[in-house]
């Protein structure tokens, strides 16, 4: 069976590589997924399943003009992997870029990655967008 760590180090390569279904792939059907990002960032909140977290990738994508995104450090557990990472985004549209730490929370049970919990530095998120 394929260990937290890896799931999350694939998730964040098929995130890296734009395919999207190769990491809704990587997630169990009732994945539970939640955001704490900005108040105007429409990707904040919580949401659950394929679909959903589907939209939200579309979500970022209309939101955020990500120019750069690193995943750090991987701080694996036994069923769950932290990632401290960083990103430079341009808030979209026409909004200033932002440079921001954020951290990732993912949990993994039999082979599927079952929960996300997320969040960034939301001060410099906000002060970006128009």
């Amino acid at each position: 069976m394929t260990s937290p760590l890896t799931l999350v180090q694939n998730a964040y390569a098929a995130f890296g590589s734009g395919d999207i279904p190769g990491l809704l792939a990587l997630l169990s059907p009732d994945v539970r997924w939640e955001f704490a990002g900005d108040s105007k960032a429409p990707y904040t909140g919580r949401f659950s399943g394929h679909g959903q977290v589907g939209e939200w990738f579309q979500c970022v994508a209309q939101a955020d003009g990500i120019q750069a995104f690193e995943p750090r450090e991987f701080l694996e557990g036994p069923d769950h992997v932290t990632v401290l990472g960083w990103e430079r985004t341009q808030a979209l549209p026409g909004g200033g870029v932002f440079e921001c730490q954020w951290v990732h929370v993912w949990q993994a049970r039999d082979g599927r990655l079952t929960r996300f919990w997320g969040m960034l530095d939301t001060e410099a998120a906000v002060r970006a967008r128009p």
